[in-house]
């Protein structure tokens, strides 16, 4: 038997959300709806510009597959999750966070000198995120942090896409899907942001290999990834790449492919304020669902009742007893 539901990896990063208007985008020249890479001089200077904005500024552990991973413990899922963060505050801040949300990890006690990733979220009046994001030491994330012993006991290894932005971070994701193959795992990879499938797709081709065995993605990367306006088009070269996939169609809810047919799955409406973390939401919730025996149909449901309940809240997180509740959906 497995020991853990879900192994993921991915950058570590202590998110803080800020409130914005569009103008406040257009000032900053920040690209609106799509995650960033800057550096930390940057970073400072849109502190600076954003002082007084801190309205709604709740500090957490994030990165994610980080946001999936938790998510799908709360649920009940053992989860275990690799990552790096450095011998800072934050970096302690973090592993206590992810540790209080039942999450598995093997990290040393002689931590690296360094900076401890951080992503500024800012969030427009109509729900939309944009992120900004200094790695810090999560750009070193390397195949040295990956627990080749947790894989093997583990239902599913969990990437996100976003490792493809570092060359460590890459050959990390692409090193624990080749050990996860070896040890009959099975394989889960997010395309994460329209940006990486735009600017990073070699990379990602990279790390998805010779096929994986589930992907998750929204329509506009499903169509990045297909090269193509054409929604069905993109389905049928997903089936190309996973042998199961779900894609997430906002407002519009998802479509999730089982293998053997495509399945429409219904959105819940809700005042969405915040969209940030909905897709990491949908994938942990999907991934618990898919490793406690329900089927796909099943999955989707509760994947985009959760992502719903997300996206009407502040961050990219619910309440652990929130999730309980959500579980009742499944009965």
């Amino acid at each position: 038997m497995n020991n853990y539901h879900v192994y993921g990896i991915g950058a570590a990063l202590v998110d803080t959300e800020i409130e914005v208007s569009d103008q406040d985008l257009a000032a900053m020249s920040v690209d609106k709806g799509v995650m960033t890479l800057v550096d930390e001089d940057r970073q400072h200077q849109l502190l600076e510009y954003l002082e007084g904005h801190l309205v709604h500024a709740n500090r957490a552990s994030g990165g994610s597959a980080a946001n999936s991973i938790i998510a799908a413990s709360y649920f009940g899922a053992n989860a275990f999750y690799s990552c790096k963060v450095a011998n800072d505050e934050n970096g302690h801040f973090y592993l206590d966070d992810i540790r209080a949300a039942g999450v598995d990890s093997k990290f040393s006690s002689s931590r690296e000198i360094g900076i401890t990733g951080k992503c500024l979220v800012m969030i427009t009046p109509d729900a939309e995120r944009s992120m900004n994001t200094f790695l810090g030491i999560s750009e070193t994330l390397s195949s040295n942090e990956i627990n080749a012993d947790a894989i093997a006991k583990s239902t599913y290894v969990y990437l996100e896409g976003y490792l493809v932005t570092s060359p460590t971070g890459r050959q990390a994701a692409i090193e624990a899907k080749n050990i996860a193959e070896q040890n009959n795992t099975l394989t889960a990879i997010s395309l994460s942001d329209p940006g990486m499938v735009e600017f990073f797709k070699e990379g990602l081709l990279e790390m998805v290999g010779g096929g994986v065995d589930l992907l998750f993605c929204n329509e506009a990367e499903a169509k990045g990834w297909a090269g193509t306006d054409h929604l069905d088009e993109a389905i049928e070269t997903l089936k190309k790449t996973a042998t199961r996939f779900a894609v997430t169609l906002g407002k519009k809810g998802a479509l999730v492919f089982d293998g053997e047919q495509l399945i429409t799955i219904d959105p819940y409406n809700v005042n969405a304020i915040d969209t940030n973390g909905a897709g990491d939401m949908f994938a942990g919730a999907f991934l618990y669902a898919i490793t406690h025996g329900h089927s796909y149909a099943e999955a989707g449901k509760l994947a985009s009742r959760a992502a719903a309940e997300v996206v009407s809240h502040w961050g990219p997180r619910l309440p652990k007893e929130k999730h309980t509740e959500l579980l009742e959906i499944l009965q």
